[in-house]
């Protein structure tokens, strides 16, 4: 990949389910066969409980406090999706199996099992580590950050191919900036019927904004340092028809 860092750190799973946790706007509940779709209704602990608001006269509210205790009454599922319009826009995919515990106000979700599921695949995540692990500093940021790049920026995606191997763009129509975190910026390369991911591991780790638009400079001086463009023939960089499926 260039002159980029030979390590490609990235976040752990328990980091990363805390991160989709965190930046997720809505969830899905299942209860005692009832299923329904909360938007902008939950909030989380640090330890990763989940405070949840719903209707009084919602069944899942029944369901829930009547399941027997210690036993799991409930799955939530959350969805991770790419801020920037791409074919299988859905990331990563979270589901907490637990119980949901009485307290004043918000009903408070206590998981027993975590599942994170990727396109590498589905981990089982230790509570425990789920529990203590903090969200990815830019998740909350990513999806302005990763717009405002593709948006007003697209010629520095263009020159970020310079580090990619070039077979990795053979028959590219479109690149586009997938996701970001402290570790390294991830890019979507597209093709006709099929698409693939490259990541761009930053030198260090980037703590808060500041510190990621130093290791995006750097970045863009390694591939303005790099040997010679990509021949990308015609890619539509940014704004093109992005799909919703998972």
């Amino acid at each position: 990949m260039g002159d980029t860092q030979d390590w490609a750190a990235e976040p752990g799973p328990a980091q990363r389910a805390r991160s989709v946790l965190a930046a997720a706007w809505s969830c899905q509940v299942t209860a005692d066969g009832a299923r329904e779709e909360y938007v902008g209704a939950h909030s989380v602990t640090d330890d990763g409980e989940v405070l949840l608001r719903v209707p009084e006269d919602s069944a899942l509210l029944a369901a829930a406090l009547c399941a027997p205790r210690g036993e799991p009454s409930a799955v939530l599922e959350f969805a991770d999706v790419a801020p920037v319009p791409v074919r299988r826009r859905i990331r990563a995919r979270l589901w907490l199996a637990g119980w949901f515990a009485p307290a004043d106000g918000p009903l408070l979700f206590r998981p027993t099992r975590v599942v994170l599921r990727q396109p590498s695949g589905a981990v089982l995540v230790d509570s425990g580590e789920f529990a203590a692990a903090r969200p990815d500093p830019l998740a909350g940021a990513e999806a302005q950050l990763l717009t405002h790049l593709a948006d007003a920026h697209p010629d520095a995606v263009e020159r970020l191919t310079r580090l990619v191997q070039p077979e990795s763009l053979q028959a590219a129509t479109r690149v586009v900036p997938l996701a970001v975190d402290r570790h390294g910026l991830t890019l979507r390369i597209e093709r006709t019927r099929a698409h693939g991911d490259v990541r761009l591991p930053f030198h260090t780790p980037a703590d808060d904004v500041t510190q990621l638009t130093e290791r995006m400079h750097a970045l863009l001086a390694q591939a303005s340092a790099a040997a010679c463009p990509r021949a990308l023939g015609p890619v539509r960089r940014i704004k093109s028809q992005g799909g919703n499926g998972g």
